[in-house]
């Protein structure tokens, strides 16, 4: 349930039951009430232990959905991300924000008695829990699944770890790159006669919040029917290997070792990236029927004739041969000829455009892909949207990624501490 079912944002009552008035802890920052979210969430309240990438993008997704996220950070320092630059805004690192909105941040000492109550406190009254330790690190500061749920039973609790809770791995340091290369996802990424190459962006962590998100969401929905809650177990290295799909199964049917294609596709041709005149552009001829436009609009008749190129297993077959001659004739008229003489025949196509390219995109922005906040210290900022549409109770981007202990205060009186509580919290440095 939302904290802000239990007690308003703006005022809380006190043991006495009179309104206690607010406090400005140290480095909190001016910040406009949060709009209320639309989403299916709205009314849950998720405990963020979470820091880094995988969970805070599992967070950021359950907060974009309506949930009322509270993310936990350490006094002074908070999540390692904001100090992960350049680049920055303004005195805020780029990957903070990028995966950080629509939370509010409670900076709280959690090797201090009185910090580890208050969000003991919070977890009693959450319907979600995330962190991203170690295997055995919460449970050891007294936030594990086993000590929360006791005094929680409906709590859904989200682990992610580099291997899991259990296996001869579990207690080792998960790290996005590792995972890659232990899950096999980097051995088929990559130029045929190149090193293997992790993915761009860091897969192992986006694949395991979401996978997270999924488990949470499942583990709620369970919880309808019996009232329990329980404990989501989420991998790296699991998700990872999830992601092999039809690569594992071509392994498995056929006792293969998969390899790198570059840009193609280990089973169907051509579908890859080809260079023009002036950039490139990605080809996906899925079909012979795809196959026949693509070769009369490349205007080689031989090559269309050819009956080595007549099915798509006679062109993978005669890749070696097929793919240089179209590779030819692909150079010969720039990207934007291509893709509008393909997507007049009606052949897949699109530009490989570079980060900036797509941020502008007209279907991305018609799309609400790319959102503007307006954050305290950094000023105005773009933010790349939430892709789940749903008609009747939207996601949104509503506030900015918080600045540290920005929400410090403002939580804690809806706990129902009073001003002297407070401020002594703030004295003995349990929280900022």
């Amino acid at each position: 349930m939302s904290l802000t079912d239990t007690a308003p944002r703006q005022e809380a009552t006190n043991d006495a039951g009179a309104a206690a008035p607010q406090t400005a802890g140290p480095q909190t920052a001016a910040r406009p009430e949060t709009t209320d979210a639309t989403g299916p969430l709205k009314d849950l309240l998720v405990l963020d232990l979470s820091r880094i990438l995988s969970g805070p993008f599992a967070t950021m997704t359950l907060a974009d959905l309506g949930a009322e996220v509270i993310k936990i950070e350490q006094p002074g320092q908070g999540d390692d991300t904001r100090q992960w630059g350049p680049p920055f805004q303004g005195d805020e690192a780029a990957y903070f924000l990028a995966v950080n909105r629509n939370k509010r941040s409670l900076a709280v000492d959690l090797k201090s008695p009185e910090g580890l109550e208050v969000v003991r406190e919070l977890a009693r009254r959450a319907d979600i829990v995330v962190e991203n330790f170690r295997p055995g690190t919460a449970a050891r500061l007294g936030l594990g699944y086993e000590e929360l749920s006791k005094d929680n039973p409906g709590l859904v609790y989200a682990s992610i770890s580099g291997y899991g809770q259990t296996g001869p791995d579990a207690l080792r340091p998960g790290y996005d790159a590792i995972a890659q290369a232990r899950s096999g996802i980097m051995s088929v990424t990559g130029e045929t006669d190149g090193p293997p190459v992790r993915v761009g962006v860091s897969s192992a962590d986006l694949v395991a919040g979401m996978w997270a998100t999924i488990g949470v969401l499942a583990a709620l929905h369970e919880k309808q029917r019996t009232g329990q809650g329980q404990w989501v177990d989420i991998s790296l290295l699991d998700g990872s290997v999830s992601w092999l799909t039809y690569v594992s199964s071509g392994y498995f049917a056929s006792g293969e070792v998969p390899r790198r294609y570059g840009s193609a596709h280990p089973t169907i041709a051509p579908y890859q990236a080809f260079a023009t005149a002036d950039g490139f552009v990605m080809v996906a001829v899925g079909n012979d029927g795809l196959w026949r436009r693509f070769a009369q609009e490349l205007g080689d008749a031989a090559l269309a004739a050819d009956p080595r190129y007549a099915s798509n297993p006679s062109r993978v077959a005669h890749r070696e041969e097929l793919i240089p001659a179209i590779e030819a004739i692909m150079r010969t008229r720039t990207t934007e000829d291509w893709v509008r003489a393909l997507d007049e025949a009606g052949v897949p196509v699109g530009p490989i455009q570079t980060v900036d390219q797509a941020l502008v995109d007209p279907q991305v922005l018609a799309r609400g892909m790319v959102a503007e906040l307006d954050h305290p210290t950094a000023g105005p900022m773009k933010v790349v949207g939430c892709p789940v549409r749903l008609t009747r109770t939207p996601a949104s981007v509503r506030t900015a990624p918080p600045v540290l202990g920005q929400d410090t205060d403002q939580v804690l009186a809806s706990l129902g501490l009073d001003t002297d509580r407070i401020q002594a919290l703030h004295s003995s440095g349990a929280v900022q």
